[in-house]
């Protein structure tokens, strides 16, 4: 069962458990800083074009800290690196409480900016560490549950943060959402591994700190030696043409499509989420059941599942028929997210990790930057519905560039560098 398999490796694993504990309590927290950003925007000023504003604030943000983050996560000690971002979110995060007053948008602007420039350095750093808190056996579990968990916890908080919004404003949300960090902080503070977590043991030089340009091109030729790992990159390149856009339509939706107000919003959200969750349980059970061959036709088979079921509810008539197939279109992108990150987790060197996961997810989001400011400047000239058809066909490309980069054997196995003996924690005593 998968479910006994999650259970186990909570139980028998300290560190992960830890890791799995902030994880819960601050992406729900997340969520209803989302829910309620989103939701303060369109109430103060009627406007899809703010809530665009406010997400290309946060991809700018990303798309900057990327490189660095990356860099940094591969010299220096990446839990510290995690425990310091969660500080700083927990401080930006109560902050949004100042942007309630209409008149205030650009603090939303500013904040949400902050927020997310913080951001890669958790995200990226809580990927780069993964394989050295769970040992090789436990590594597709670990994968799976920390994205299924990430997807339950969008649910959970998109539909809490939605009522939650609507019944007691968005203060309350706001100040969850600070507390959230905090409690992560304290859960990265605990995990202790016998090699540590800094990627190199050598020195870093002031030189490789203040100008980490290099060692960010370093981690692009890595990533260009690798036509597989490239390639997944790629894929999220290809996701995020229509997938930037979603994030505008869910609002617009949400508010404007279905008049369901931020308790809408919130639903649509929410059903996206359940989409994810079985889409990554999916994911789990194929993954170790699929050779390398049926792997590359699967990633295929799902974005064109998710591609068409969002121009199906970008059409649907009715509320309910959009939620089923907004979670359809949400499963085929887990169930490739799960698989691609195993192969991530799989073949990506030690030393390379943090800017590997930090430039991919720099790419999604310089990506999504660009669907956003599209969708957000059509939401004045096209109906959503016209918007979020056009976004469906856009992410439905990534099938036909990955299918036709498998059948021209473009996309070979690397050797697996990802786990390493030496990287195997020991899971007994936590504070060992």
């Amino acid at each position: 069962m998968i479910s006994s398999g999650f259970l186990a490796l909570l139980r028998s694993n300290p560190n992960y458990r830890a890791t799995w504990m902030g994880q819960v309590v601050s992406e729900v927290g997340d969520n209803f800083n989302n829910i309620a950003v989103f939701s303060l925007a369109l109430a103060n000023t009627g406007s899809g074009l703010v809530v665009a504003g406010v997400l290309l604030a946060r991809a700018v943000a990303v798309m900057v800290a990327g490189p660095i983050a990356g860099v940094l996560l591969d010299r220096m000690d990446r839990r510290r690196i995690m425990i310091l971002s969660d500080v700083v979110r927990a401080v930006v995060a109560l902050a949004f409480i100042l942007a309630i007053p209409a008149g205030r948008t650009w603090l939303l602007y500013l904040l949400s900016g902050l927020l997310m420039f913080a951001s890669p350095f958790f995200t990226s750093g809580r990927a780069a560490i993964l394989p050295s808190i769970a040992t090789r056996d436990e590594l597709h579990t670990a994968n799976s549950l920390t994205q299924i968990t990430q997807w339950t916890t969008l649910t959970a908080g998109s539909f809490l943060g939605g009522a939650s919004v609507t019944s007691f404003g968005y203060t309350l949300a706001f100040i969850l959402n600070a507390m959230s960090f905090v409690f992560s902080a304290y859960c990265i503070a605990k995990l202790r591994v016998p090699q540590g977590f800094r990627a190199q043991r050598s020195d870093v030089s002031e030189d490789r700190v203040v100008r980490p340009w290099h060692e960010y091109v370093e981690g692009l030729r890595y990533m260009r030696s690798s036509p597989l790992i490239l390639g997944i990159g790629l894929v999220a390149v290809g996701w995020a043409t229509g997938g930037g856009a979603a994030q505008i339509l869910f609002s617009l939706f949400g508010e404007g499509v279905f008049k369901r107000g931020p308790a809408g919003i919130g639903i649509i959200w929410g059903c996206a989420g359940i989409g994810l969750i079985a889409g990554g349980a999916l994911g789990h059970r194929l993954g170790p059941r699929l050779s390398f061959a049926a792997y590359k036709r699967t990633i295929s088979i799902c974005y064109l599942v998710h591609g068409c079921a969002y121009v199906l509810f970008a059409l649907a008539p009715t509320f309910v028929m959009a939620l089923w197939l907004i979670g359809l279109s949400r499963a085929g992108v887990a169930v490739s997210s799960v698989l691609n990150t195993a192969q991530l987790l799989r073949h990506v060197a030690h030393d390379f990790r943090g800017r590997v996961f930090s430039t991919i997810e720099t790419w999604t989001w310089m990506t999504m930057m660009a669907s956003m400011a599209v969708a957000g400047f059509a939401s004045g000239q096209m109906s959503p519905r016209t918007i979020g058809a056009i976004a469906g066909v856009l992410s439905s490309t990534t099938a036909l560039f990955w299918g036709w980069a498998d059948y021209r054997g473009l996309l070979p196995a690397p050797a697996r560098a990802g786990v390493d003996p030496e990287e195997v924690a020991v899971h007994g005593d936590p504070t060992v």
